[in-house]
């Protein structure tokens, strides 16, 4: 069955590339999302796999928007990988912390985001 990933990224060009990425590399079915509220609307209809969500974004950043989708009857059961600029170790553990199925910064190889992805969440 192929897998379904929201993408939730303010960047276009981050969406792009992450979209083309997935699809290519593993044949999987992505919807994009430029903002948290756009992203927590798609997620509710769609009831995508798995949610790769920036941490950086304006209005709602990715925790805040991680915190309403936990809320949420309908999205709280999917898992939530946040991608992020910042590497510094406890800001990773401080992520997760908030109980995402795990982290991955950015820029990352595109080639390795499958990979990364299938660890994460064990597929």
């Amino acid at each position: 069955m192929t897998k379904r990933i929201l993408i939730i990224d303010d960047e276009d060009g981050v969406r792009e590339i992450t979209q083309i990425s997935l699809e290519a590399a593993a044949g999987w079915e992505v919807l994009t999302a430029a903002s948290g509220n756009e992203g927590i609307k798609l997620a509710e209809v769609e009831q995508p796999d798995a949610i790769l969500l920036d941490v950086m974004m304006p209005e709602m950043d990715g925790p805040m928007t991680f915190k309403q989708l936990q809320q949420n009857p309908a999205t709280q059961q999917i898992p939530t990988i946040l991608l992020t600029a910042k590497a510094k170790s406890s800001e990773k553990q401080q992520f997760l912390g908030l109980g995402v199925a795990g982290v991955i910064t950015k820029p990352f190889k595109p080639q390795e985001l499958v990979q990364q992805i299938r660890q994460l969440l064990q597929w």
